[in-house]
């Protein structure tokens, strides 16, 4: 947290064990691929959700970088991302009418092992 000289918050990342750096890359990936498929879809609705997706998970990290309710912030991300499968689910095979696991696609398939190792990631740090 921030000292009364620097007036404000400060990096903290020698407080960061590896559990934490693997949360960080996974938030990492997931933001990448909501952003790069977001600005493809832009100025569609679905392309500004998974913009707005991306930058969530940019905020989180920064919060986390700078240790700020860190707790709050893995409390937050965890239904956070639940809500993210939940809807990549939704979109890409019950409102198509197809069973899982059809055509899931590279960026997918990375996006959702991110997830899934954030996900992991963060009740880790939780508890």
């Amino acid at each position: 947290m921030g000292t009364p000289e620097t007036d404000g918050l400060s990096l903290n990342v020698a407080s960061l064990d590896g559990l934490h750096w693997v949360g960080i890359v996974a938030a990492l990936v997931s933001a990448a691929v909501h952003l790069l498929l977001g600005v493809r879809m832009l100025p569609s609705g679905m392309g500004i959700s998974f913009v707005l997706a991306g930058l969530g998970f940019l905020g989180a990290i920064a919060l986390v970088l700078l240790d700020y309710r860190r707790r709050i912030v893995y409390a937050v991300g965890i239904p956070f991302t639940l809500v993210q499968m939940g809807l990549w689910y939704y979109v890409n095979f019950v409102s198509l009418g197809k069973s899982f696991p059809a055509d899931i696609g590279t960026l997918g398939a990375v996006d959702k092992v991110a997830q899934l190792v954030l996900l992991a990631a963060l009740v880790m740090l939780l508890r």
